[in-house]
């Protein structure tokens, strides 16, 4: 009963009470960083939810726009030092519990990588897909940075065999105490080697 019905209830009352709790520090973030990027101060993009749909993932943004002939700088140059804050304290992804409400994320559940990826997926690595993406996740938790694609995958099924409330309280305490512990939660693959980069690099290796 927890994950066809109970999980999408507490998923909606916790991201709501949240989202009135964080609303104090929420709107000042928005102003400053309104007035930072001389614009728009969420970031969004699209994102495979559950069975694939896609929606618009939001963000608060932490890099600018600046470009070099019509081409954006790279990442490390356009992220601001306001952005490096809200990354490190994963401030910046407040506005997903706005996904959470709308029904299009879960609090706990793979994280909803690049759309674009979908085809480079194995049978087994899809099942990230038949549950909702979350904003937090068992491979977010278990080893941080030092997670490669495949491992991470790896924990993502086994999210989804496991699923339970217990299993998603545990991932939840465990999210908090390192965002506490100023550990850098990765819950993004934005400094990682793309995943459709990690599986051509393997597929050439098993060729050669």
């Amino acid at each position: 009963m927890y994950k066809p019905f109970f999980k999408r209830i507490i998923d909606f009352i916790v991201s709501v009470f949240c989202f009135v709790i964080f609303l104090p520090f929420f709107l000042p973030l928005c102003i400053l960083l309104f007035i930072i990027n001389k614009g728009n101060p969420f970031f969004t993009q699209d994102r495979p939810g559950l069975n694939e749909k896609v929606f618009k993932l939001i963000k608060l943004k932490s890099m600018n726009n600046k470009t070099n002939n019509g081409v954006l700088l790279p990442d490390e140059e356009r992220l601001t030092k306001v952005g490096a804050f809200l990354r490190k304290t994963s401030l910046d992804e407040i506005p997903q519990l706005i996904n959470v409400i709308a029904g299009e994320m879960s609090l706990v559940g793979p994280r909803p990588l690049r759309t674009h990826y979908l085809p480079y997926y194995t049978k087994k690595e899809a099942l990230r897909h038949t549950v909702r993406p979350g904003i937090t996740g068992l491979a977010q938790v278990s080893g941080r940075n030092a997670v490669d694609w495949d491992e991470k995958l790896e924990f993502d099924v086994e999210y989804v065999n496991k699923l339970s409330f217990s299993f998603d309280v545990y991932i939840l305490v465990k999210t908090v105490i390192k965002v506490f512990k100023s550990s850098e939660v990765l819950l993004d693959d934005t400094n990682m080697m793309t995943f459709d980069a990690h599986r051509s690099k393997q597929n050439n290796t098993l060729i050669n």
